[in-house]
């Protein structure tokens, strides 16, 4: 582990933050649910509109069985853990979450195919719906940025994918077969994220919609059932009400970023009722603007949170569209106290999530829009560069180095999500080259093209570098040297663009695509 100053002394006034929420729980007073989903409560301003009803579709196989007391995973309170650097999180085998633990580090698990090749597409028919942002209206099909499918080993030994996609749907899919396992999950709008798998055992899972809910739904029903939601408009947010971010459970805790701005913990009081059934009571810890006055003068009011939440020892990080990069002492966050440690003007918007290495050192991938930024921003954000490595416990200038990846007037900069493998970085540009960099010195050691806009994230397993690009190809590169990888494979998938993240287990790769489906490739 690395040597560790003293913490920066911004301190956050939560107590009074949290008196402006106002709470409403659509229940009776004996717990019963007067609109939505059983056993169902919603955090909303008293000013919110009726929103969507969810409404599944009838259940098409029967409930998996149900994960037992003993099969739940019991940390120290108060813990983040350092050691999930690279390793998988949770208590039995599969993908749980976006790039796979809180440090977003691990990618999946092999053995990989030489020559892999297609073996099923989900579903018949695209998944395609209208959703509208900023008065104009268009037709969203099959999957987009993060996109990162879940895998689920049931205890039916099941292995079930789990997703949100554009038809304004969580699916539920056999992993083996391609076959729906269960009633898909209707929402209001699309989705745009990816969803989490409880960690420690419990079914079930979170995720938001652009329908302004960020939710939790149980697994053990005959369908996935709404147990609780929350509504952006619970706060004053200043952007938008979408939920791209991947949520993070840690300690029962829940870490997510909306595209409000805000910041949100809440504890989750995840237990089993006396009919065996899960339950959910959340308790909110925190709730803060991840902007202050001094960044809207700087970048303007796109300052949305679209970054996955990571984690490191005690503290969260989390970057927003208007360049901040901020770090939060969570050591007593039960307690509702999480002192702003980390806080970092990089200018830009910070869309793809932060990657955090075993020292603690932070990546953080950056956008460059000239046309979208104020002078002050792009200024900073050319001077500090699109890929940048922090040090969040120095007393003096945490950046220890940044490459420079503008191109002209041109948008360019990074979208995706670095994978970190043997001292190196692997990612997409969005003017169209995957590069390799040394994470000590900061220094492009590799490149390939790989087609402009190419914002999916590359995963490393088996020492295959696994890559989806905007042009429709899935290729592989094998990393016997790290330094100068060899594409060894490529398939066409889709004259449509992937921008997606492949999940990978078990030797198959899952990935979706803006052509509306959900490929499988083993």
């Amino acid at each position: 582990m690395k040597e560790h100053a003293g913490p920066l002394i911004l301190v956050v006034a939560f107590g009074m933050l949290l008196g402006l929420i106002g709470f409403v729980v659509l229940g009776d007073d004996d717990g019963s649910v007067t609109a939505g989903s059983s056993a169902s409560t919603t955090v909303t301003s008293p000013d919110d509109e009726a929103g969507t009803t969810t409404t599944p579709d009838p259940p098409t196989t029967t409930v998996p069985p149900t994960v037992t007391t003993s099969e739940i995973l019991v940390r120290e309170p108060n813990t983040v853990p350092g050691w999930s650097v690279g390793k998988p999180w949770g208590t039995r085998p599969g993908l749980t979450m976006f790039r796979g633990n809180p440090t977003r580090t691990y990618y999946g698990a092999g053995p990989l195919a030489a020559s892999p090749s297609q073996q099923w597409k989900y579903p018949s028919s695209p998944m395609c719906s209208s959703s509208s942002a900023g008065g104009e209206s268009k037709v969203w099909c099959g999957m987009g940025w993060t996109g990162q499918p879940v895998v689920y080993q049931r205890p039916d030994s099941v292995t079930e994918l789990i997703f949100g996609a554009y038809d304004r749907a969580v699916h539920f899919v056999d992993a083996d077969t391609g076959q729906d396992t269960r009633a898909k999950f209707v929402t209001g709008d699309i989705i745009k994220g990816s969803v989490t798998l409880d960690p420690d055992g419990y079914p079930l899972l979170y995720f938001g919609s652009r329908d302004n809910k960020l939710r939790i739904v149980a697994l053990d029903r005959g369908d996935p059932e709404q147990m609780w939601s929350l509504d952006a408009n619970a706060v004053n947010g200043i952007w938008n009400n979408d939920w791209d971010g991947n949520p993070v459970i840690i300690d029962d805790i829940l870490y997510e970023g909306g595209e409000n701005g805000w910041f949100f913990a809440f504890e989750l009081h995840r237990e089993y009722l006396s009919d065996g059934l899960v339950t959910v009571d959340p308790n909110m810890l925190l709730a803060i603007p991840g902007y202050n006055d001094d960044l809207l003068r700087k970048s303007g009011r796109n300052v949305s949170i679209e970054t996955s939440v990571v984690a490191y020892e005690q503290r969260v990080y989390f970057g927003n569209s208007g360049g901040r990069v901020l770090g939060l002492d969570v050591s007593n966050i039960r307690d509702e106290i999480a002192p702003v440690v980390f806080d970092y003007y990089a200018g830009g918007d910070i869309d793809a999530t932060i990657v955090v290495d075993e020292d603690g050192f932070l990546y953080v991938s950056i956008e460059h829009e000239p046309s979208q930024m104020k002078s002050v921003e792009r200024d900073r954000n050319k001077e500090v560069g699109q890929l940048i490595k922090l040090d969040p416990y120095t007393s003096g200038d945490p950046r220890i180095w940044g490459i420079d990846l503008t191109s002209g007037s041109l948008d360019s900069g990074i979208w995706a999500t670095p994978a970190l493998h043997e001292g190196l970085l692997y990612v997409n540009t969005h003017s169209g080259d995957l590069i390799a960099v040394e994470t000590e010195t900061g220094e492009i050691v590799w490149s390939d093209e790989v087609g402009w806009h190419s914002w999916s994230s590359p995963s490393v397993v088996d020492d295959t570098l696994v890559v989806a690009t905007c042009t429709g190809e899935l290729r592989g590169y094998s990393l016997a040297d790290p330094r100068a990888p060899v594409r060894v494979w490529t398939i066409e998938v889709s004259e449509s663009c992937l921008e997606a993240t492949p999940a990978i287990w078990n030797g198959s790769i899952y990935l979706g695509s803006r052509d509306g489906f959900m490929r499988a490739f083993r």
